[in-house]
């Protein structure tokens, strides 16, 4: 039976883009639930990074906005 994967992080490794793909490779770290690891790739489409610059911009953009009403 499969291990359950927990989540996944990022490694802190560059991106890399191929533009003949048009597809970004981004090193993470699997984690299971039994504790094990494996290290791959997450490939997104350039469709993908665009979504996920948006989201991470609007991420970023909430964080910075709590940080100012923590003060």
């Amino acid at each position: 039976m499969p291990v359950p994967v927990t989540h996944v992080t990022p490694v802190k490794r560059d991106a890399v883009y191929d533009h003949r793909a048009q597809q970004a490779a981004v090193p993470v770290t699997v984690h299971y639930e039994d504790g094990s690891i494996c290290e791959t790739l997450l490939v997104l489409t350039a469709m993908q990074v665009e979504l996920y610059y948006m989201q991470f911009d609007a991420l970023i953009e909430a964080k910075d906005s709590a940080r100012g009403h923590a003060r």
